[in-house]
């Protein structure tokens, strides 16, 4: 199950999906991070919860052809074996997608409750997009210089 068709679609067209469906969400994060739209479209979601079924759409009939084993991700050897199935690397895909976008809705929704002017934070929701947690960490040394916390609510 590499190449195969899954509902009619192959890797590349699943993956081309995923990838425009989460831009708004960053696009809405970055310039409207308190309009109601983005409220319901990412802070309530929307977008990660579709993002969370495809997930779940691509990674069900992987596992269930016996193409993932939980022993896969027991060494670098097994998880490399995992990711030459273009199946399972579009799944990869999704899974940043959703979480790097639920992590850069937790950080516009974490400034706006410490303090942390939402100007600053555009920076790092880039970084997040880019490169995952180095936006996360570039989000946690802001909001430490800002509010002067560790704490995290």
């Amino acid at each position: 199950m590499n190449e195969e068709l899954l509902y009619g679609i192959s890797p590349e067209q699943a993956f081309r999906v995923a990838s425009q469906m989460v831009l708004p969400g960053w696009i809405l994060i970055m310039v409207l991070p308190r309009w109601i739209g983005t409220k319901w479209v990412v802070y309530y979601g929307l977008i990660p919860a579709l993002l969370a079924g495809i997930y779940l759409a691509i990674i069900a009939p992987v596992v269930m052809k016996g193409g993932l084993q939980l022993s896969d991700f027991g060494s670098l050897a097994g998880v490399e074996k995992l990711f030459t199935n273009h199946w399972v690397v579009v799944a990869g895909w999704v899974h940043y997608c959703a979480f790097d976008l639920w992590t850069g809705a937790w950080e516009v929704r974490d400034a706006g409750r410490t303090g942390v002017p939402h100007v600053l934070v555009i920076p790092c929701l880039g970084l997040t997009f880019l490169f995952g947690p180095v936006g996360l960490l570039a989000y946690f040394v802001l909001r430490l210089v800002v509010t002067r916390r560790l704490e995290i609510d």
